[in-house]
């Protein structure tokens, strides 16, 4: 059976013909007057096309009839006047979704839908099929809100839905649209007005004013309570301060969202404030979003800022459903010059390796200088401890083999195989997990899963997925590597603490490398901790021949930086072919290329496995390499990071690395 739209379509086809056919008897008429002859030769095809034509009328005719009568059939005239002045907006739709019929409240609400023959889509793109399935959905219609559902018109005899395939065309539905705007925008206030705590910390206070004059000290601090008493003033909300570097607020959810909106200019003003000519203030702001109650918001703000804190601060986390969601952190971590900390973590260190009976340290997949040069220092500290100590690692994926034949040891094997870690391990062990926090990114994944005691010692910007089940998580974001923070624990255990100078050696490999041979990711402590291992009788020339590169290697790294492209300041190379040390080389020339002048940052993208690709990426601090690749998958640190695909192509990984930088400087503007 044809839509309405269809007999309109046909209606006005109708009116054509008949004028055709009017015209066309005129134009007859003249012939038979003016040529008799020529008449009688074009009369039998008059009378076929009007013929025709009219059949085509009466069946046109007859067909909307019974169209009509159908629905008169099924929807009775007292139906019809009781829906019509239904507060309700209601619509009956045809088989083909058009309007064929509409009330009252319909007209007043869809002014300008309310045509019959208008598709069903006119007014919403919801999915009709589920709705004739018995869903129902919400939608917006200029300023109001309605909860859109439909109902099918059922036979009379067994009050099922039409199935027969013929009488299925001429189904005919009825929607209703019923007026939800007081209900929902009910929800939304109440939404937008839920209590959100907030806590917010100076970073690093107490070293940011050591020396510090207090005429300065009350200046500083006066400009950064005139920045969080302008927030506030800007909200329904309220501030208080409970100590000197932090503030506790609750304000609605609603500022909230604008807050993030305005990408958290807090921060932005809050880094205007200079100390000194080098020092300048930065916040962490820890956000609560989700909590059900004032009580678990303040506990989700607590572990939002403690995330924002050990990504290096300067930054906004906020919980969410979801994890974490993170806007700032732009500049690098401030150094902690007070070392109580270390102390503390030294002494509890110490008490745990007492109570193990084995004790096992683990790096990160891949192995490079700092993961195999700080479970090297630890390993032998705790040999020194009369403790059995062993590294779990897989020699044939490591990055310094070198340093693995230099420092093993020869009474008692100290590289053993994660399997066989695993063989040894006991309830009363101790897992040392050290330059990573990721379980992704472990050595050996089961043998952390099966450690009833963990300990964590890390440098990286904390991630959302990290070890949470550690008795210690010694983790600073302002460390230049996992040998230096390794380093410094070392004076605390007396006698024990003493390395050899092939030991100390492997520290200050790990602490040369992710420092660039003390460029980068440098402050006082890391030269302290360095002086501590020259002092141990460390040598640099012979730390220098551990990043001695083959021939063959250093044409693969010439090769990749000389195949870079500049894009937005940043250098970015490719390389398609396997090799067994790319892992090596692509990190140098990652180094490489940051000396090319106008360049901020560089990546490379390179084949590491069969079908795996990965990305290097380095900068100087100018750019935050570490949240670009967080944006597809990855890690790191502030001036060092990487990612990880699966089974793509290196134009697919270029795609989403160009697509990161340019995100990550939409943010930054």
């Amino acid at each position: 059976m044809k839509t309405l739209k269809n007999f309109y379509r046909d209606g006005g086809l109708i009116i054509v013909v008949c004028c055709l056919i009017i015209i066309l008897f005129i134009l007859t008429g003249y012939i038979y007057r003016t040529e008799t002859h020529f008449f009688w030769m074009i009369a039998p095809f008059v009378v076929l096309v009007s013929g025709f034509c009219i059949g085509k009328i009466v069946n046109v005719t007859r067909k909307t009839f019974q169209y009509f009568a159908f629905i008169s059939e099924e929807i009775t005239e007292a139906d019809k006047k009781s829906l019509y002045h239904l507060p309700l907006s209601v619509v009956i739709i045809d088989s083909s979704y058009h309007f064929i019929w509409f009330n009252k409240s319909f007209t007043q609400n869809f002014e300008q839908e309310a045509v019959f023959g208008n598709p069903f889509s006119s007014v919403t793109e919801l999915n009709i099929e589920r709705l004739i399935n018995g869903e129902s959905a919400e939608i917006k219609h200029g300023e109001n809100y309605y909860e859109v559902s439909i109902s099918a018109v059922k036979n009379a005899e067994n009050s099922e839905p039409v199935q027969n395939p013929e009488e299925k065309n001429r189904q005919i539905y009825v929607v209703y649209f019923e007026d939800i705007t007081e209900r929902t925008l009910l929800e939304i206030e109440k939404k937008l007005s839920k209590p959100v705590v907030m806590l917010i910390s100076v970073d690093n206070y107490e070293e940011m004013f050591e020396g510090a004059p207090e005429s300065e000290k009350a200046h500083v601090t006066v400009k950064i309570d005139k920045i969080l008493e302008d927030f506030t003033a800007s909200t329904t909300g309220i501030m208080k301060k409970f100590n000197r570097d932090r503030n506790w607020a609750v304000i609605e959810q609603r500022h909230v969202d604008k807050l993030i909106e305005e990408k958290v200019k807090m921060l932005d003003k809050a880094r205007e404030i200079a100390v000194t000519d080098r020092v300048h203030v930065t916040l962490s702001i820890g956000i609560g979003a989700t909590g059900k109650s004032i009580h678990e918001s303040e506990k989700f703000a607590r572990q939002a800022l403690e995330m924002a804190q050990g990504r290096g601060g300067d930054q906004a986390a906020v919980k969410t459903a979801g994890g974490f969601e993170f806007y700032g952190g732009v500049s690098k971590g401030v150094e902690r010059q007070n070392k109580v900390k270390i102390r503390i973590i030294a002494n509890a260190l110490a008490d745990l390796i007492k109570d193990a009976d084995k004790i096992f340290i683990m790096g990160h997949k891949s192995g490079d200088l700092d993961s195999v040069g700080s479970s090297i220092g630890l390993a032998f500290l705790i040999r020194n401890l009369s403790k059995e100590a062993y590294i779990a690692v897989d020699r044939g994926n490591v990055l310094c083999t070198e340093l693995l034949e230099k420092c093993k040891a020869t009474e008692t094997p100290l590289f053993i195989p994660p399997a066989k870690a695993r063989e040894l391990l006991n309830d009363n062990s101790l897992l040392i997990i050290t330059d990573t926090h990721n379980p992704k990114m472990l050595e050996d994944f089961e043998l952390y899963r099966a450690a009833k005691k963990v300990v964590v010692i890390d440098h990286h910007r904390k991630m959302v997925n990290h070890v949470d089940n550690a008795l210690i998580f010694f983790h600073e974001a302002y460390a230049s590597s996992a040998s230096e923070m390794v380093t410094e624990l070392l004076p605390y255990f007396g006698e024990a603490g003493k390395l050899s100078a092939q030991q100390a050696e492997a520290l200050l490999s790990g602490i040369m490398l992710d420092t660039k041979n003390f460029t980068v990711r440098t402050g006082v402590r890391t030269f302290e901790a360095a002086a501590l291992l020259r002092k141990l009788g460390a040598d640099t020339v012979s730390v220098k021949s551990l990043f001695a590169n083959s021939f063959d290697s250093y044409k693969k790294k010439v090769a990749i930086v000389s195949s870079a492209i500049i894009y937005k300041k940043c250098a970015i190379a490719y390389s398609g072919d396997f090799t067994e040390n790319m892992r090596l080389v692509s990190p140098q020339a990652a180094d490489e290329m940051l000396s090319i002048s106008g360049v901020v940052a560089s990546f490379v993208v390179f084949r590491s496995a069969q079908h795996e690709i990965s990305i290097s990426a380095r900068s100087l601090g100018e750019m935050n390499v570490q949240l670009i690749m967080e944006n597809i998958g990855g890690g790191g640190h502030h001036t060092m990071a990487g990612a990880q695909f699966q089974n793509i192509s290196i134009t697919e990984a270029r795609d989403k690395l160009t697509a990161a930088i340019d995100k990550y400087f939409e943010l930054k503007t």
